[in-house]
């Protein structure tokens, strides 16, 4: 299944409606991600899946934080919801089980992709710390479920992205 099929699946069959992306940043969506999160959120970011609500799902950070940190993690898993359900994956052995069962070459390809954007949106010019590695800030394998079908959510092509997707598929049929 495609990024988009797996996004417009979500809105329809979890949150009503399907809302198109928006990338806000306002003073609202800041208040939503802080209280997501449990904490500020360091550096710029636009949140680009949301509920039909309007509720923030997945947000794009920006790759360098306030102070110029390096940030790996170009999308982010916000809602709750949807990240404990990742989490129980990953604590049943889902990162192992998603290295051996996506293809390789398919998880290094999405990796590069990953990096060449998150890279593009640096600022022209920078010299200083980048950062590194494909999604989730690993060079290969898998590292972070969350990032991986994050990515997906905002319609990256990620085959990670789509296993998780499978697996929650078949969790919430059997729920």
């Amino acid at each position: 299944m495609g990024a988009c099929a797996a996004r417009e699946r979500l809105s329809r069959a979890q949150y009503g409606r399907a809302v198109p992306r928006t990338t806000v940043g306002d003073v609202d969506d800041h208040a939503a991600v802080a209280s997501l999160l449990g904490r500020m959120p360091r550096g710029a970011f636009d949140v680009v899946v949301r509920h039909a609500s309007g509720a923030p799902i997945v947000i794009r950070n920006a790759p360098l934080l306030d102070d110029g940190t390096p940030m790996p993690t170009r999308y982010w898993l916000v809602d709750d919801h949807l990240r404990e359900a990742v989490s129980r994956l990953e604590s049943s052995g889902g990162v192992k089980a998603a290295e051996a069962d996506v293809d390789g070459a398919a998880l290094a390809d999405a990796h590069r992709r990953y990096a060449a954007e998150r890279d593009a949106a640096l600022p022209v010019g920078h010299v200083g710390p980048r950062p590194a590695g494909g999604v989730g800030g690993t060079r290969r394998g898998v590292k972070c479920l969350h990032a991986h079908y994050a990515w997906l959510l905002a319609g990256g092509d990620d085959p990670v992205g789509r296993w998780v997707a499978a697996r929650l598929d078949a969790e919430r049929i059997a729920g």
